[in-house]
C-alpha cells in the first residue's frame, strides 16, 4: 500500500510539473502572440534619431545605426509578391489598372529598344541642354520595361521575357544613366571618370531592381548576375560613398528640392531590395532618413512648397513613396508619414488645395505650373489617405501607365481593393477659403467671391528659394478662371534656362520695382518681409517691405501694398512707395501673356478669351511713362509671347509712389 501510495505521489508530482511546464509554455506563446498581434512594436523616435546625427554628414552615426538595428529586418525588401504567387497576380490581372498595363505591354511588344542613345546625341544634349532629343526615348524605354515586367507577372507565359532581357541589357550597356544635361561639361560620367545618380539614373536602377525582384529565376543567370553587379556599382556604392564624403557626384543628398526625395527614394529602394548585407541596408535607410530632414526643411511649417504645385506632386510624391516602402519594410516602425512633425506633414499634404487661387489655378511662381489637376495622382491620393487632404480618389478613374511608375502602381494596388468598394472616399475641392496666408514664406492668396471672382496671389519670399527666380513682391491676378496678368512663369528647360541673367528668371521679367536700373540681387539675404496683413469679408490688405531685396545704398524705404476690395465687381490695387537719400529713377511693370491695349498714358486693357481687366496707372510724384516690349525668351513653359509693360516716373526723385489698380472691364 505504501509502495502504491509512494508511486502515486511520484506520478502526481511529475504530472504537476508537466502541467506547470505546459502552463508556462502556453503563457509564453500567448504573450508573444498577443505582443505580435495586439501590440505594435514601438516606432523609431525621429527626434532622438536626429539628435545623434553627425553634423553635416548624411551617413548614419554609430548611435543612429544602433537604433536602426532594432527595426531593420534581416531580409531584403520585397516590393510585391514575386511572379510565383499566382493568387496575387491573378487578382491583379482582373483589376482595371492591371488590364491597362497589360494592354500597353502588348501594344509595344514588337517595338525595338531606343536606348542606349549614341554618344554623339548625349554630347549634343549635354552641350545644348536639348532634352527633346533624348528624354522621350529614356522614358519610353523605362515605361515599356515596367509594363513588360508587370504584364509577365500577370500572364506568366514567358512571352515578355525576351523583351525584358533585351531592354534590361540595353539599359546596362549605356555608358551613363544620367540625363545628358546633368553630366558636367566634360561628360565625365559618360567617359567613365566617375559615377553619379540623377533623376534618370535612379529610375533605371529602380526598374532593374524591380525586374530582378519580381521575376527572379525567370531571368537568365547571366542577366541576373549582371543586374546585381550594375546596381551595386551604379547606385548603391556611389550613393553610400557620397553620403559618407559629401562628394560632388550626388550633391542632391542635402538638397531641399524635389531632387532629394526622388533620387533618395530610388537609391534606397535599390539598396534595401538587392543588397544582401544588412549593414549596407541599414546604412542606406539611415542615410535616407538624414537626407529627408533636409528635404522637409524646404517646406514651411505651414506646408508651403516654394517649388510650386507641379514639383510638389513630383517631389512630395516620391517622399510619400519612400515613406510607404519604409513603413512596409519595417512593419510600421519607421513612420516617415509623421517624421516627428505630424502637423507639418499634414500641412504639406494639403498644400495643393490651399495654394490654389481658383480651383485648378495656381500662381506660377518660380518654376511652378499655373494649372493643376484635381482628378487624382499618386501624391494627391496618398495625401488624401494619410493626411485627410480634401482631394478626390476614385479608383475607377485612377491614372496608371502615363503618370505612374511601376513602383507607384504596386503601392496603389495595396489600397485599390479597399477603395474599389467605396464610390468615392475623398471629395473634390468645391470651395476655397476667402484667403490663405503662408506666413513662413510670406505668401498671401486673396480670393474674390464675386460671380466672376477677382483674386490675387502675392509673395514676399526670398531670392534663394528652390527653382528660384528673383521675384520678391511678384503676384498673379486671376479673373474668374483666367490668369490675366502678373508672373509669367518659368523659361523652358533648354540651354541658358537656369541662368540668373535669363530675362524670365531675373526681376526684370517680374512685376516688381526697378530702381536706378538695378534689379533684385540673388541670395538668401535678399528677401521680402510682410509687415502688415488685414483680412475681412470685403477687404484683404498686405504690406510687404521690399528694401532688403535690392542692393541700393541710397534706398531708405521700399514697400508694396496690395489691397483686394471684394465689394461690387472687385478691385485690386498694387502700390509701391519709396524714399531715398538722393534722387533715383523709379519704375515697376505689368507682366502679361495676354492680349493688351495701351489706351492712353494711364490706362491699359488686358484680355484673355472673354475676360478683360482694366489697369489704371497713377503717381502723385511725377509724370509716368508707359513703354511695352516683348520678353526676349523664345520658350516659356506658360506659352507666349510674354510682354513687359514698363511703368516709370520720367524724372529722378527722392520719394514717391506708383499705383496700379486692376478692375474688371466690360465693353460698352
Amino acid at each position: 500500500m505504501k509502495d502504491i501510495q509512494k508511486k502515486f505521489q511520484v506520478n502526481s508530482v511529475a504530472k504537476h510539473k508537466t502541467q506547470n511546464c505546459l502552463v508556462l509554455l502556453l503563457s509564453l506563446l500567448l504573450f508573444y502572440s498577443c505582443k505580435s498581434v495586439g501590440e505594435k512594436a514601438p516606432e523609431l523616435d525621429f527626434n532622438e534619431y536626429y539628435s545623434y546625427a553627425n553634423n553635416g554628414v548624411i551617413y548614419p552615426s554609430a548611435k543612429q545605426v544602433e537604433m536602426l538595428k532594432k527595426v531593420i529586418p534581416n531580409k531584403t525588401f520585397e516590393p510585391a509578391p514575386s511572379i510565383n504567387d499566382r493568387d496575387y497576380w491573378g487578382k491583379i490581372s482582373q483589376t482595371n489598372s492591371g488590364k491597362e498595363w497589360l494592354v500597353k505591354a502588348i501594344s509595344s511588344i514588337d517595338e525595338k529598344p531606343e536606348v542606349p542613345i549614341s554618344d554623339s546625341i548625349y554630347r549634343k544634349a549635354n552641350k545644348g541642354g536639348i532634352r527633346g532629343i533624348y528624354k522621350p526615348r529614356y522614358y519610353r524605354t523605362m515605361q515599356r520595361l515596367e509594363s513588360y515586367v508587370l504584364a509577365e507577372c500577370m500572364e506568366n507565359k514567358g512571352r515578355f521575357i525576351p523583351q525584358i532581357e533585351t531592354y534590361a541589357t540595353a539599359i546596362m550597356n549605356m555608358k551613363s544613366w544620367l540625363h545628358p544635361n546633368h553630366d558636367d561639361n566634360e561628360n565625365s560620367v559618360l567617359e567613365g571618370k566617375r559615377v553619379s545618380i540623377d533623376l534618370g539614373a535612379r529610375r533605371f536602377g529602380s526598374d532593374l531592381a524591380l525586374t530582378q525582384q519580381l521575376l527572379g529565376e525567370k531571368l537568365s543567370p547571366t542577366i541576373n548576375k549582371r543586374i546585381t553587379e550594375q546596381l551595386k556599382w551604379r547606385i548603391v556604392d556611389t550613393y553610400l560613398t557620397s553620403c559618407k564624403e559629401n562628394d560632388k557626384n550626388n550633391h542632391w543628398i542635402k538638397s531641399t528640392s524635389n531632387w532629394n526625395s526622388v533620387c533618395t527614394s530610388g537609391s534606397m529602394f535599390v539598396a534595401i531590395s538587392t543588397s544582401k548585407s544588412k549593414d549596407e541596408r541599414i546604412a542606406a535607410v539611415g542615410s535616407a532618413l538624414n537626407s529627408m530632414k533636409y528635404f522637409l526643411s524646404g517646406f514651411g511649417q505651414d506646408g508651403y512648397c516654394s517649388e510650386g504645385a507641379g514639383y510638389w506632386n513630383y517631389g512630395f510624391g516620391h517622399y510619400l513613396y519612400l515613406a510607404q516602402i519604409l513603413y512596409d519594410y519595417t512593419d510600421g516602425q519607421i513612420n516617415l508619414f509623421d517624421a516627428g512633425n505630424s502637423e507639418k506633414l499634414k500641412n504639406v499634404g494639403n498644400f495643393p488645395k490651399t495654394y490654389q487661387i481658383h480651383p485648378g489655378i495656381c500662381a506660377p511662381f518660380s518654376d511652378g505650373v499655373s494649372h493643376v489637376s484635381n482628378d487624382g495622382g499618386f501624391a494627391y491620393n496618398m495625401s488624401a489617405r494619410k493626411y485627410g487632404a480634401n482631394m478626390p480618389v476614385n479608383p475607377k478613374k485612377a491614372k496608371t501607365y502615363d503618370s505612374y511608375s511601376a513602383v507607384f502602381q504596386l503601392i496603389e494596388w495595396e489600397y485599390e481593393a479597399e477603395e474599389n468598394s467605396k464610390k468615392e472616399i475623398y471629395q473634390s475641392i468645391n470651395e476655397l477659403p476667402d484667403y490663405t496666408y503662408f506666413d513662413d514664406f510670406g505668401i498671401v492668396i486673396s480670393r474674390g467671391k464675386q460671380k466672376e471672382p477677382l483674386s490675387i496671389a502675392i509673395k514676399a519670399g526670398h531670392n534663394s528659394e528652390n527653382h528660384n527666380h528673383s521675384d520678391v513682391g511678384s503676384y498673379t491676378v486671376v479673373l474668374n478662371e483666367e490668369i490675366i496678368t502678373g508672373d509669367i512663369g518659368a523659361p523652358s528647360y533648354i540651354a541658358g534656362a537656369f541662368s540668373k541673367d535669363n530675362p524670365a528668371r531675373s526681376s526684370w521679367g517680374h512685376p516688381v520695382p526697378k530702381i536706378n536700373n538695378t534689379l533684385q540681387s540673388n541670395g538668401r539675404e535678399f528677401e521680402g518681409k510682410i509687415k502688415e496683413t488685414e483680412f475681412s469679408k470685403d477687404l484683404d490688405k498686405v504690406v510687404i517691405d521690399l528694401i532688403t531685396a535690392y542692393e541700393i545704398e541710397a534706398l531708405t524705404k521700399l514697400e508694396r501694398t496690395m489691397s483686394n476690395d471684394k465689394s461690387g465687381l472687385g478691385e485690386i490695387s498694387i502700390t509701391d512707395t519709396f524714399s531715398a537719400t538722393k534722387p533715383v529713377t523709379f519704375g515697376t511693370s505689368i507682366m502679361t501673356l495676354s492680349d493688351y491695349e495701351i489706351v492712353n498714358d494711364s490706362t491699359i486693357i488686358l484680355s484673355v478669351n472673354n475676360q478683360k481687366l482694366k489697369a489704371i496707372v497713377s503717381s502723385d510724384s511725377g509724370t509716368v511713362k508707359i513703354t511695352d516690349e516683348i520678353v526676349p525668351v523664345k520658350h516659356l513653359r506658360e506659352g507666349g509671347p510674354a510682354y513687359r509693360i514698363g511703368i516709370e516716373i520720367t524724372k529722378p526723385i527722392s520719394e514717391g509712389e506708383i499705383s496700379v489698380v486692376y478692375s474688371p472691364y466690360k465693353d460698352n
